[in-house]
């Protein structure tokens, strides 16, 4: 699992991605078919509660990048 502490050093088109990524994973929560993500991959070892918790944090970050 990669370290998301500091969304601020991300850039924006990276920042754009992992908000993607995340609604895509939350999505194959919700259908329950949810593949095992390799170890390379950005959202690697995040569960439900993880996924969602982060897609707050993205929110945040792009909307205080917008002002």
């Amino acid at each position: 699992m990669k370290n998301y502490a500091d969304l601020s050093v991300l850039t924006d088109k990276k920042l754009r991605t992992l908000r993607n990524n995340l609604n895509n994973r939350l999505e194959s929560f919700a259908k329950g078919g949810e593949k095992h993500l390799p170890p390379s991959h950005m959202l690697h070892g995040l569960d439900e509660g993880d996924c969602k918790s982060l897609l707050e944090n993205v929110h945040s970050e792009m909307k205080k990048r917008s002002k």
